[in-house]
């Protein structure tokens, strides 16, 4: 689209607060003692209002040493622009400051993939990724992103992408400058007890580093995973990566924040190596 045009902030003091040292007071807030960190291949992180999933969040990436990069993989709730869009050049605006994409890195993406396209529309409105910025500032004080978002459960397509965006990684020497992001709530509005199995259903495939599983069982058992599209194109890039483990940094729902357990959602953190 336009050259260097600039994403603000759709969902600060909604999803999050609208102020810098809010953010941070509040992220802050969910850490406990200090996280020994480890050189994470990828992680999946929830997407809900801080309030609900900051801490399942917060708590995974303190677990990780996070890179240079870090391509951000989100579904598309929107409904707007390409099935397959990347955001391929400016930067994105939170209230900790400025986030610049990584051009080179996204036009080596869209180049080597020819399902994707350079599309602002499906980024403009989207909360999955924007929430996920000031959480990544907390911890690391620059870095460039690549987003990416979906809306599509072609998994032959959204492996193929995963293998396209592990291709550009490794041709250009990235393995140890990359952090692949999948944005992703679990369970959607159904009792506790239901949403933390059904919820184990799909962690265990994601533990497994199966997306053809975890497709399969979301299928299966009728799992409102929002962000499965996402999740299943991180696993297969970072399979082709070497990620070799996976495992649950945290999970809770949506009960922890209103105390009703009748109608939650569910968040995952899970980091692979």
């Amino acid at each position: 689209m336009g050259l260097s045009k600039t994403r603000q902030a759709i969902v600060a003091g909604q999803f999050y607060p609208a102020s810098a040292a809010d953010i941070k007071k509040v992220i802050n807030g969910f850490l406990d003692s200090k996280s020994s960190k480890v050189n994470a291949i990828a992680c999946m992180l929830p997407h809900a209002g801080y309030k609900y999933s900051g801490k399942v969040a917060a708590q995974t990436l303190a677990g990780i040493n996070i890179r240079d990069k870090v391509i951000l993989l989100g579904p598309n709730h929107t409904g707007f622009g390409e099935a397959y869009s990347i955001m391929a050049e400016g930067s994105w605006v939170t209230p900790l400051g400025q986030v610049n994409i990584d051009a080179q890195l996204a036009k080596n993406i869209l180049g080597s993939c020819g399902y994707l396209k350079n599309d602002f529309l499906a980024h403009a409105q989207e909360h999955s990724l924007e929430v996920q910025l000031p959480l990544l500032q907390y911890f690391k004080k620059s870095f460039e992103i690549v987003p990416i978002a979906f809306m599509s459960d072609d998994l032959t397509v959204l492996k193929k992408i995963g293998e396209d965006i592990s291709r550009v990684i490794k041709k250009n020497s990235l393995e140890d400058k990359v952090l692949l992001l999948a944005s992703s709530d679990m369970t959607h509005y159904e009792p506790q007890e239901k949403a933390e199995t059904k919820d184990k259903i799909a962690i265990d495939a994601i533990l497994e580093l199966d997306p053809d599983k975890l497709l399969e069982v979301i299928g299966q058992y009728n799992i409102s995973m929002c962000g499965y599209a996402p999740v299943i194109v991180m696993l297969s890039a970072a399979r082709a990566l070497g990620a070799k483990t996976a495992r649950l940094a945290n999970y809770q729902t949506s009960s922890e924040a209103t105390g009703d357990r009748s109608s939650v959602v569910g968040y995952a953190g899970i980091i692979l190596e």
